[in-house]
């Protein structure tokens, strides 16, 4: 994985057990093995009030292209949907759960 930014799992304890959880239950295993390495490395900037969207490789320019899929997960609050390109996990989008927003926003200003 990636060797900069912060570590998901301190950032967002609950959220990586959630991630891993919500991936081991839709079959996705090697996903969820991934957890617990990621690190944010930057958050999205789109300036949406309900985004929290971050990044755990760097922001592609453009489309991520070949081998990319979306990973929509059911958690019990707001949305959850991963990228991942070529079975690694690229970003995370979060929205409506503020928290995660406002800790993103102080991380990454």
């Amino acid at each position: 994985m990636t060797t900069s930014g912060k570590r998901l799992v301190e950032m967002f304890p609950e959220l990586s057990t959630e991630l891993q959880q919500l991936l081991a239950e839709r079959g996705e295993s090697e996903l969820a093995s991934q957890v617990q390495e990621l690190n944010v490395v930057e958050r999205c900037r789109c300036g949406d009030d309900f985004c929290g969207m971050f990044y755990v490789l760097p922001e592609p320019n453009g489309a991520y292209g070949p081998g990319h899929r979306n990973v929509a997960l059911t958690p019990k609050e707001g949305m959850l949907i991963l990228d991942v390109v070529v079975n690694r996990i690229a970003a995370v989008e979060v929205l409506y759960r503020d928290e995660i927003r406002q800790r993103l926003l102080v991380e990454f200003p």
